[in-house]
């Protein structure tokens, strides 16, 4: 397989970081237009994870960490959710000690490595011209990183949390926020038919897009987000007040993971935290819908409130594409192509304002990219602020 080359070049495509329903449509999009324009397409398995592992050995069986993509394969997965290729949260620049792939342990013995040396040299042993990472702000970090060491690099923005600078939009957003409004509604039965609280806990470690989309779409009454810490006195009063005013006598929270209460931290789920540097949240919905049926006879004339609480988690990050998260990956995997074609590098590619475009690379660790509190959330109601549509992007707050 080592330098290998068919007619134009090798294209490497890999997607690192939690897996969202749009990766095998991005993945296909890529292959395909690729093999037809004549480049050869190398999908590298378990994100930076196989591009750290690959034994540069003709007799060893790297299977496990690369394959060469056909029509065939891609168009097989590419209606599916998740990522055929699989995915990991590896970030070579930090692999620790007992990570260490087992014949570079003598070279590599520190706590903590950087194995981007041996990263080039394996992308060069499979003779990739370019490579297209499809990740979040830490995939696509490390892809800055080795755009900096000399590699082609086009990168593809992929998260629920929307969150990568640059674009309005990252693929797996829209079934994400379509998920949970659908389970959101789902949920309104029984809590109207026990006439409770429903909280429900949804993704957003640094940035609230994935309770501020739905509950704008009349998902639920209330959000809390991570860039504004709560008042859960505030949020108490103000969900009684909403559930007063419901015929079937409940109301509705959506709460992001990363979302702190006044004067209070994130709630994580245990303190081991990934390549990135992340610990794992987790718990603020359980945390807050305690704290509501206790003060809620505060509110209530002495009476409490009862809580149905949900995590949607993964509910909302399997299963199969929506329409945007269709039709988006095959535009960002033919934008990909349209810059390697014209030997363009070093790029994002992206969606401004309803248009499709690129941006440097170098946007994803430039900046962060958060909701605009004073533009569009309420702080005093808790919930998105709006005065006008007219001119506003598709997602409207997550426009920078």
């Amino acid at each position: 397989m080592a330098n290998i080359k068919k007619k134009k070049g090798v294209i490497g495509i890999l997607t690192g970081g939690g897996d969202v329903p749009g990766l095998n449509p991005a993945i296909r999009a890529i292959t395909i237009r690729a093999l037809r324009e004549g480049y050869q397409v190398i999908g590298i398995r378990r994100g930076w994870g196989g591009a750290v592992d690959i034994i540069r050995d003709k007799n060893v069986d790297n299977s496990e960490n690369y394959e060469v993509l056909t029509e065939v394969l891609v168009n097989k997965s590419g209606r599916t959710g998740g990522t055929f290729l699989h995915t990991s949260r590896t970030r070579p620049s930090h692999v620790p000690k007992e990570s260490v792939p087992p014949y570079l342990q003598d070279q590599y013995n520190d706590d903590m490595n950087d194995l981007t040396p041996e990263v080039l040299k394996n992308l060069d042993y499979l003779g990739i011209d370019y490579m297209i990472p499809i990740g979040g702000d830490d995939t696509l970090s490390y892809g800055v990183r080795l755009y900096k060491e000399g590699i082609k690099v086009i990168a593809i923005p992929k998260t629920m949390d929307n969150d990568v600078p640059g674009t309005d939009y990252c693929i797996g957003f829209s079934t994400c926020v379509t998920r949970t409004i659908s389970m959101t509604h789902n949920l309104r039965t029984s809590a109207g038919s026990h006439e409770r609280f429903l909280v429900l806990e949804v993704f957003g470690r640094y940035a609230g897009f994935t309770a501020m989309l739905p509950t704008m779409a009349g998902a639920a009454n209330r959000c809390v987000i991570p860039e504004h810490k709560f008042d859960i006195e505030q949020l108490t009063q103000l969900l009684i007040e909403d559930r007063g005013k419901n015929p079937s006598k409940y109301s509705v929270v959506i709460i992001s993971e990363g979302a702190m209460f006044e004067g209070g931290d994130m709630i994580f789920q245990d303190q081991v935290a990934d390549a990135y540097g992340h610990v794992k949240l987790g718990g603020i919905g359980n945390l807050v819908s305690a704290k509501l049926k206790e003060l809620s006879q505060k509110y209530n004339d002495g009476q409490k409130i009862n809580v149905i609480n949900q995590k949607l988690g993964y509910m909302v990050r399997g299963g199969d594409p929506d329409a945007i998260d269709s039709i988006v990956p095959m535009a960002y995997g033919n934008l990909a192509l349209d810059l390697i074609l014209k030997g363009i590098h070093g790029r994002l590619v992206v969606l401004k304002n309803g248009r499709y475009d690129n941006m440097p690379v170098d946007v994803v660790t430039s900046t962060k990219k958060v909701v605009n509190v004073k533009r569009h959330y309420n702080t005093e109601r808790l919930r998105p602020y709006y005065k006008s549509f007219e001119m506003q992007p598709l997602f409207i707050m997550t426009s920078e």
